[in-house]
């Protein structure tokens, strides 16, 4: 088992602060133990010599570090949540299909496939996906658009 000392986890996309202890230490690699244990592998070298690794939205810092930063780390976080906040409501919106149809990059007007909705999903995907560096909200709008899209296609034919 890893280190007994407590971590701060910051997760600033959803303004989540905890606390969590080092689970599994492999060769210069670490995980924070559960319910956390699927942050990691992060370099636990890192960790200790600077107080701090970002591991895709989360933050794991010492206490200390996060004392010294935890007012800019709110602040950007809440003004990063008010941007989307915005974006979103922007795109709830348009409910219209040229509105679906911008999100996955499709043109304005005329007929649509099915397999040219799922072809334009599956391009930007590859890049939206939490697992591919793109963040989650995006992939949510993709997905929101695929799925309207494939519905009202299937209710034209």
């Amino acid at each position: 088992m890893g280190d007994k000392r407590e971590w701060v986890v910051w997760n600033g996309s959803i303004g989540i602060l905890d606390m969590a202890a080092l689970g599994r230490i492999e060769r210069g690699s670490a995980w924070l133990a559960e319910p956390y244990d699927v942050v990691g592998p992060f370099s636990l070298d890192q960790l200790e010599t600077t107080g701090r690794v970002v591991f895709q939205a989360c933050l794991v810092m010492s206490r200390v570090r996060w004392q010294a930063e935890q007012v800019d780390l709110r602040r950007e976080a809440q003004a990063r949540r008010r941007e989307y906040a915005s974006r979103f409501a922007l795109f709830n919106a348009d409910k219209s299909d040229e509105g679906y149809r911008a999100v996955l990059d499709l043109p304005e007007k005329g007929p649509l496939s099915a397999g040219k909705i799922n072809s334009a999903f599956r391009h930007l995907a590859k890049k939206a996906h939490p697992d591919a560096g793109g963040d989650h909200d995006s992939y949510i709008r993709l997905s929101e658009a695929r799925d309207i899209l494939l519905e009202r296609a299937a209710v034209a034919t």
